[in-house]
C-alpha cells in the first residue's frame, strides 16, 4: 500500500562554525531523483531506480540506527568525498570550504 503523507529525510550542511547559532545557514544535498525543489521537473528513470535515492525514501521510515549507512553518507559528505558527491545532483559546498 502508499501512504497518504511522505516523510522524507533531508540532508543538509552548514558553513556555520557553530551549528547551534541560530543565524546559521543550512544548506540542502539534492539528490538527482529523490523528491526535492517542488519546481524542479520530476525525475524518469526506468527500468531502474537511482539506487541512493531510492534508498532515502525506505529511511524516512525508520530510525537511523535501523539505517546505519547514513551516518556512513553523512560522514562522506561532510569529507566531500568525490565518489559520494557524484551521487548527487548537488554539492551546496562546491568551490568552498567543508562544511
Amino acid at each position: 500500500s502508499i501512504t497518504k503523507e511522505r516523510t522524507e529525510v533531508v540532508l543538509q550542511g552548514t558553513s556555520s562554525l557553530d551549528p547551534n547559532d541560530p543565524t546559521a545557514i543550512w544548506e540542502d544535498y539534492d539528490f538527482k531523483c529523490k523528491p526535492g525543489d517542488l519546481r524542479r521537473r520530476p525525475c524518469w528513470v526506468t527500468p531502474y531506480h537511482y539506487r541512493l535515492d531510492w534508498l532515502m525514501w525506505f529511511a524516512a521510515f525508520q530510525t537511523y540506527e535501523q539505517n546505519e549507512w547514513i551516518i556512513h553518507l553523512a560522514g562522506k559528505l561532510l569529507a566531500q568525498e568525490e565518489e559520494i558527491l557524484s551521487l548527487m545532483a548537488t554539492n551546496p559546498f562546491a568551490g568552498r570550504a567543508a562544511p
